[in-house]
């Protein structure tokens, strides 16, 4: 994707409408050059840059529904520059941020998130499948393994899906993952990254293994593995992040708008729970991922993130987002690892240390990290949304929050704490508590 500027205009009585930028990439026949007036003279006139104005995002319907009115959705535009070569001045980007009719604008960018180191695996005892039953999987599993029409968007460098622990007991691949979607569409810079950057496609194909160990630990079927928190829920398969080479490591990135585009994706789709092993800092105007989280929110989509791996009291979106559930990492014998990021916003810990997971072909590793605490708690709130259907029932976004943060095995005396949030997930406690309640 060429260099590009996101604007948010305020609410206004006619709100101008654009081509949606992916239908673009295969169109063209229908470019708009031309924005608002205002913005045509600072951008085109005062600094000679022309550029195509389309959509951020795409309605889901023929016009656009409430929830993403409300989420400002449809005032959202993505101005692609036509020459990749200029810069884009600091200048520029103050100037329209000072315009009465605009909310934010900034700069598209690349947004990078560690990926933990993955060490192979050629083995591991299966006496049990629940490996570390520390947050009392194997219980739990007796009252419900999931519910297939319960959805999971796993928004991450992609999955391998022929993986064995997917594929048993499948008939059809298509019956654990539905919705395949490559977001990934970088070209600028594109010699930094390795694996599948270009062409956005329905093929999430995994280059670093980052997304297939997450999605191992939600669904696994438990063949040569503990058996995921999840395996009988479905899986939606987003990639959202390529892998970058920098400073002789290998760390996800992708375009932070593009990885807003998989999150409204996710929800169009009918996920219930959008896992997010990554997280972005603050930069530029508007926080990250602030209007499509408030839009999944708003349709009764739980969105679990990682809380981040610097050890440092700090904030990664889109954990820190209010009413997300941000996901520390835990080790075996429960205490709080050293490199879980911390602070008020973190909900909730769950195992994050040495886990073992399924790994590009067909094999397995051994990783740690709050991406791999995240998946246990997106596998444990799709458990508590299938037990709920199960019994005719629907349970909404708060419900699941609060049984999450009263059953959790505390690691301190306090109610809750920066470091750890509300304490270690027990899934037995919670589903027992939501039977309670319903």
């Amino acid at each position: 994707m060429k260099s590009h500027l996101i604007i948010k205009l305020h609410p206004q009585r006619s709100i101008p409408q654009f081509e949606y930028w992916e239908d673009i990439i295969h169109n063209r026949s229908n470019l708009s050059k031309n924005f608002i007036p205002k913005i045509d003279a600072i951008i085109k006139d005062k600094y000679k840059l022309d550029f195509i104005v389309t959509q951020n995002y795409s309605s889901k319907d023929t016009k656009w529904s409430k929830d993403e009115i409300s989420a400002g959705l449809n005032r959202i535009y993505r101005l692609i520059l036509l020459s990749s070569e200029k810069k884009i001045p600091q200048q520029l980007l103050d100037e329209i941020s000072y315009l009465p009719v605009v909310s934010f604008v900034r700069q598209g960018q690349v947004a990078t998130s560690t990926i933990p180191k993955q060490k192979l695996a050629t083995s591991q005892s299966l006496s049990s499948k629940y490996i570390d039953n520390s947050i009392f999987l194997k219980e739990a599993h007796t009252i419900t393994t999931g519910h297939p029409d319960i959805k999971i968007a796993i928004l991450d460098t992609g999955i391998e899906t022929s993986h064995s622990e997917f594929s048993k007991n499948q008939t059809n691949l298509k019956n654990k993952f539905n919705d395949d979607k490559d977001f990934v569409n970088i070209i600028n810079g594109a010699k930094q990254f390795v694996g599948d950057f270009l062409e956005m496609d329905d093929i999430p194909d995994d280059k670093v293994g980052h997304g297939t160990h997450v999605a191992g630990i939600i669904g696994s079927a438990g063949v040569n593995m503990a058996i995921g928190v999840a395996p009988n829920c479905t899986i939606i398969p987003i990639k959202v992040l390529g892998a970058l080479k920098t400073h002789g490591k290998v760390v996800g990135a992708g375009l932070i708008d593009d990885i807003d585009a998989g999150i409204k994706y996710a929800v169009d789709k009918g996920a219930d729970v959008i896992n997010m092993s990554l997280g972005i800092k603050h930069t530029g105007g508007g926080l990250p991922h602030k209007e499509v989280i408030k839009y999944a929110l708003d349709n009764h989509v739980a969105v679990i993130a990682a809380s981040g791996n610097d050890g440092k009291k700090d904030k990664y979106y889109p954990g820190a987002l209010e009413h997300v559930i941000a996901v520390g990492a835990a080790d075996n014998i429960g205490q709080v690892t050293p490199f879980s990021t911390f602070g008020g916003h973190v909900s909730i810990t769950a195992p994050g240390v040495n886990v073992y997971s399924t790994f590009l072909n067909n094999s397995y590793a051994m990783s740690s990290g709050t991406s791999q605490a995240s998946p246990f708690v997106s596998g444990a709130v799709a458990l508590l949304k299938s037990y709920a259907m199960s019994k005719g029932k629907k349970i909404k976004n708060n419900l699941v929050r609060n049984i999450l943060q009263r059953t959790t095995d505390k690691f301190t005396s306090q109610f809750k704490d920066e470091k750890s949030g509300f304490g270690r997930i027990n899934v037995l406690d919670a589903l027992k508590l939501l039977k309670y309640n319903l």
